[in-house]
C-alpha cells in the first residue's frame, strides 16, 4: 500500500477522488432534507440526522482499524479528554452550524462558503506558528478566496444575500473546523489519524444524538428507503474520504496534497447544479469557483526548489 500512496499519479487520483466525494455531500444533504421532509427551520432534526451519519462513519473507521491495526485503536487515559474536546468541536459544534446553515442556502452556495475553512486555517496558523506566517502569496490567496465567497452570494440584481442562520452558520462551521484543525495538530500528539478521526466522529455524533433525540418531534424526520440510501452513502463517503486522505498525507507533503481541495467547491457546485432542482450555474458562480480555486492554489503552492548547483 505504501508504494501506491507514494506514487505521484496514484496520489493525485486519490486526492481528486476524495475531493469529489466531499463535494458530493452538498447535493446529497440537500436532497436528503427534501426526501426526509425535514423543515428548514428545525435544528433538532438536523442534529439527529448529522448524529446518525457521523456515528455510522466513526464506527466504520474504528471497525476498519480494529481489523487492520488493532494496537492503534487504543488510546491512553490522558488522550481521552483530547478526543472528547476534539469530538465536540470538530463534529458536534461544526456540523450543528453546517447542517442548519446548509438548509438555508443553495447547495452551490454551501459548497463555496465551506471553502472558507481553508482560508480561516491559514489566518489562524499565522498566530500559532512562527514558521507559518502570512506572506504576499498567502494574502493574495486570501483576497481571491474571500472575494469568491462574496461573489457566490451576489444575486442577479447585484445585491449581497446574507442571513446569520444561513450564510453566517456556514462561515461559523468553516471557522469552527479551522479551530479544530489547529487543536488537532497541537493536542492530538501520539494518536493515530484514523483513531483520532474515528473516535472524535463517534464521540461528537453520540453527543448530538443525546441532545437531539429527546427533543425531536414525531415525524420530524421521515425515513424512506431512498433517504436511508442517501444517509448510508453520506456516512460511507466520510469514512472512505477521511481514510484515503490521511493515508496519502502520511507519505506526502501536506501542502502539495491540500492544493487539490480546490476541487471540493468546484465539484460541490457542479453536482448541486446537476442534481438539485432549481439550481443553475451562472456567471457569478463560475467566477466565484475560479476565485476560490485560485485562492486555495495560491496559498498551498510551494513551487519547485532548484538544486543548489543551479542556484545563483
Amino acid at each position: 500500500m505504501k508504494s501506491i500512496f507514494e506514487n505521484k499519479w496514484a496520489v493525485i487520483g486519490i486526492a481528486v477522488f476524495c475531493s469529489i466525494l466531499w463535494g458530493s455531500a452538498f447535493p446529497v444533504l440537500k436532497i436528503s432534507y427534501e426526501e426526509m421532509q425535514m423543515a428548514p427551520d428545525d435544528p433538532v432534526a438536523k442534529i439527529v440526522f448529522a448524529g446518525i451519519r457521523f456515528l455510522l462513519a466513526g464506527l466504520i473507521l474504528l471497525a476498519g482499524l480494529l481489523v487492520t491495526s488493532r494496537r492503534h485503536l487504543l488510546v491512553t487515559r490522558k488522550q481521552v479528554p483530547v478526543l472528547v474536546l476534539f469530538g465536540i468541536m470538530q463534529t458536534s459544534i461544526q456540523y450543528y452550524f453546517f447542517y442548519n446553515g446548509l438548509a438555508q442556502v443553495s447547495g452551490m452556495q454551501g459548497a463555496i462558503l465551506s471553502a472558507s475553512g481553508t482560508f480561516f486555517t491559514v489566518m489562524l496558523a499565522h498566530f500559532f506558528y512562527t514558521n507559518d506566517r502570512l506572506n504576499f502569496k498567502k494574502l493574495l490567496g486570501l483576497v481571491a478566496g474571500f472575494s469568491g465567497i462574496v461573489l457566490a452570494n451576489w444575486g442577479q440584481e447585484l445585491q449581497i444575500s446574507f442571513t446569520f442562520t444561513g450564510e453566517g452558520y456556514m462561515l461559523l462551521a468553516a471557522l469552527t473546523g479551522a479551530i479544530a484543525t489547529i487543536m488537532g495538530k497541537e493536542l492530538a500528539v501520539g494518536i493515530h489519524p484514523f483513531a483520532l478521526t474515528g473516535w472524535q466522529l463517534t464521540i461528537g455524533a453520540a453527543l448530538m444524538l443525546m441532545i437531539g433525540l429527546p427533543q425531536m418531534e414525531e415525524n420530524a424526520i421521515v425515513f424512506t428507503p431512498f433517504g436511508w440510501g442517501l444517509l448510508i452513502y453520506s456516512a460511507l463517503l466520510s469514512a472512505v474520504a477521511f481514510a484515503l486522505w490521511y493515508s496519502i498525507l502520511k507519505y506526502n507533503k501536506a501542502g502539495e496534497i491540500s492544493m487539490y481541495k480546490f476541487i471540493v467547491p468546484v465539484s460541490g457546485t457542479v453536482l448541486s447544479a446537476m442534481f438539485i432542482p432549481g439550481e443553475r450555474l451562472n456567471i457569478y458562480i463560475f467566477a466565484a469557483i475560479a476565485l476560490v480555486a485560485v485562492g486555495i492554489i495560491a496559498i498551498n503552492y510551494r513551487g519547485r526548489t532548484l538544486p543548489k548547483k543551479d542556484m545563483a
